[in-house]
């Protein structure tokens, strides 16, 4: 709220409009009780023309009060003393005394570095004069004073807030940008990971495909030059598909630790479970169905991945006492669910690594599927996923 209100009080039209209808309400009002009403009782002597001459003057400074305070403040005084003296000697009108305390609180919001700080002695030593000079009483001058001070201490007050608000929405700004430079980088480092695992998927079958095709060149029997040459193209762009796939390879496993562990693969998936158990969280294993076969070897790796970074989630962030996997096989996908009794859910989609829900995600989309992942009533947290393939065909 103050943010939004800050940022139409910035707002140069809007501002200037402002203190146009505060001069003209100030003087309005003043005009009004010169000239409709009893002078005298609200504080304006003297002649009714220099009154109202005088009003006007005590109002037209806060046209620009925020771009010059200091000298709107000090014409804005000028005419309350000239108004005083030769007026008002007793009971000032409120209308010059409303301006100059808008003044006051002007210089605190708007000035910066220590020339602010020059109001409370100037005040002090007016009131102490209007005192001393027997225009005014000293008690009524002290507590003028008093309210032009607080005044300025309000106009200080929001100065403060108004900058440490700029400062937080910078802040806040930075920070929306840092999260999603992370949440794109995460992304990308995700989608490399990916690609290099399935890269070995696609090499292997390409490989095989460039093999089968040879052995059937070999032996394929009479004169059917237009199947050889079929067979021959196969293997040729084969063989040309692998070295450059393998170029690739290099490329994408840069600087990194040649893999020694055995592809992933939800045939794995029980050496999976025994290693989160030995890290000190029982999990509960459950498979319904048979596994196609062939598996898509791409939609097999995903699915262990998902699995693999969900229980790395809960063993690190959810302070989980136990969790179950369940793993449907379906004559055309793979559901997977994993759920726990964590009490954590807010800490989920950070693994340590950039990854988290967010590779996950990218594998389930990546095979045309979809992701679900949040709290459980009345405690824990569920990650469900679902990988569509397509079966062979003889």
């Amino acid at each position: 709220m103050f943010r939004d209100i800050s940022r139409i009080t910035r707002n140069a039209r809007v501002r200037r409009a402002a203190g146009a209808a505060l001069v003209v309400a100030l003087a309005a009002e003043a005009w009004v009780e010169i000239w409709l009403s009893n002078p005298v009782a609200n504080g304006w002597g003297g002649p009714r023309v220099l009154s109202s001459v005088l009003a006007v003057l005590a109002a037209v400074p806060l046209l620009w009060r925020v771009r010059y305070p200091f000298p709107a403040l000090l014409a804005t005084l000028a005419v309350v003393v000239a108004l005083t003296g030769l007026i008002a000697p007793r009971q000032p009108p409120l209308e010059p005394a409303i301006a100059l305390m808008i003044c006051c609180y002007s210089v605190g919001a708007h000035v910066r570095g220590r020339r602010t700080f020059l109001l409370v002695p100037l005040i002090a030593v007016v009131a102490l004069a209007f005192g001393l000079s027997g225009w005014q009483t000293l008690a009524n001058n002290v507590q003028a004073a008093v309210a032009f001070v607080l005044a300025w201490v309000i106009g200080r007050i929001i100065r403060t807030l108004r900058r440490r608000t700029g400062e937080l929405e910078d802040v806040t700004a930075q920070l929306v940008e840092e999260r999603e430079e992370r949440a794109r980088l995460a992304i990308a480092t995700e989608r490399a990971r990916i690609a290099r695992e399935l890269h070995d998927v696609v090499a292997h079958n390409v490989s095989v495909m460039v093999i089968q095709a040879t052995a059937a060149n070999r032996v394929l029997a009479g004169d059917q030059q237009p199947v050889r040459d079929a067979l021959g193209t196969i293997e040729t762009v084969g063989r040309q598909t692998v070295d450059e796939m393998r170029r690739l390879l290099g490329i994408l496993r840069q600087n990194e630790e040649p893999a020694l562990s055995p592809p992933a693969s939800l045939a794995r998936l029980d050496d999976l479970i025994e290693q989160v158990r030995a890290a000190g969280l029982p999990v509960t294993l459950t498979v319904d169905g048979t596994p196609p076969s062939p598996l898509p070897a791409g939609v097999d790796l995903s699915a262990y991945r998902i699995v693999q970074e969900a229980l790395t989630n809960t063993l690190k962030h959810a302070q989980a006492g136990h969790a179950d996997v369940h793993v449907k096989y379906r004559p055309c996908a793979i559901e997977l669910a994993i759920t726990d009794d964590g009490t954590s859910p807010d800490k989920r989609s950070a693994t340590g690594h950039g990854h988290g829900l967010v590779g996950m995600r990218e594998r389930a989309t990546l095979y045309g599927g979809s992701l679900h992942a949040g709290p459980r009533q009345p405690a824990g947290y569920q990650v469900q996923a679902t990988l569509p393939f397509e079966t062979s065909r003889a």
